[in-house]
């Protein structure tokens, strides 16, 4: 980089070529993009040199923030986005919002603690399970989603390719595993038992939450063999918050709640005035 005259030398050309120079070496972005509509505000409160450079860098510090937040949601690989703010929970009063609020916050993935999400379909579980996801991917943390069957695939290939230490370790380093719709396809025992290497490679260390439309007592029909489904039911469930969705669709009365405030009001023709 080329060093710039002295400051009473410097124009306004020079200072501007002299920060489009040093802002990408410096991985400076927010100040090469904001810098003169800055330091126009500046010149017009009459603020000082401290107080110009804390403006710029603040706003790089958010912006910078912001890109974290965005490049580990999208490294979670969520197929879709969901937010806890919206979910309704009128239409599921089985589920605490407060509860939800309080995991939202994170503690529970500092601790390894477990979570399982356990209901039918419809029930909202999904929703919750990338909810809190997604919070915890804004709050710093390292997630990934995936649904069992792609995790069980993707551990075969592993290993059939002499890949899987290499891929169970890569699970191993996130904070946050979200293993959505456990449950829903029989796994024969070489892909329970590579699942199983997963949550023994995170037990008491990192989170995993799951989500299922079956309750612990019929995951014997998904891990056939009983002792290796009890182990794993353990490691899932040890120091683990348990929440119950419920049988009664979520998206059904979301659905209805929906078509019901969209309907017109119509009036009975035939109802003679008083």
């Amino acid at each position: 980089m080329t060093r710039p005259a002295g400051r009473d030398e410097l124009t306004d050309a020079a200072a501007d070529a002299a920060i489009e120079q040093a802002c990408p070496i410096l991985r400076l972005p927010t100040i090469r993009a904001q810098h003169a509509r800055i330091a126009e505000a500046a010149a017009r409160q009459k603020a000082g040199y401290k107080g110009f450079l804390v403006e710029l860098l603040a706003m790089e510090c958010d912006e910078r923030e912001d890109r974290r937040k965005t490049r580990l949601i999208r490294e979670a690989g969520f197929p879709r986005p969901k937010r806890i703010d919206d979910f309704d929970f009128t239409l599921n009063p089985l589920i605490d919002p407060g509860l939800i609020h309080t995991l939202a916050k994170g503690a529970w993935i500092r601790t390894g603690q477990p979570l399982c999400l356990i209901g039918d379909s419809g029930t909202g579980k999904s929703h919750l399970l990338i909810g809190l996801g997604i919070a915890a991917a804004e709050a710093g943390y390292r997630v990934r989603y995936v649904t069992a069957a792609a995790l069980v695939n993707e551990l075969v290939e592993a290993a059939d390719d002499k890949l899987l230490s290499r891929t169970i370790a890569r699970y191993g380093r996130v904070d946050l595993l979200c293993l959505d719709e456990l449950g829903y396809l029989e796994l024969d025992r070489r892909g329970a038992e590579l699942l199983f290497q997963v949550f023994t490679e995170r037990e008491e260390r990192a989170s995993v939450a799951v989500a299922s439309n079956s309750a612990f007592s019929e995951w014997a029909r998904t891990f056939t063999d009983p002792r290796l489904c009890a182990a794993i039911v353990d490691r899932i469930t040890f120091e683990a918050h348990i929440i119950e969705t419920g049988t009664e669709s979520y998206r059904l009365r979301a659905t209805q709640r929906r078509r019901a405030k969209n309907q017109p009001i119509t009036r009975d023709r035939d109802r003679s005035a008083p």
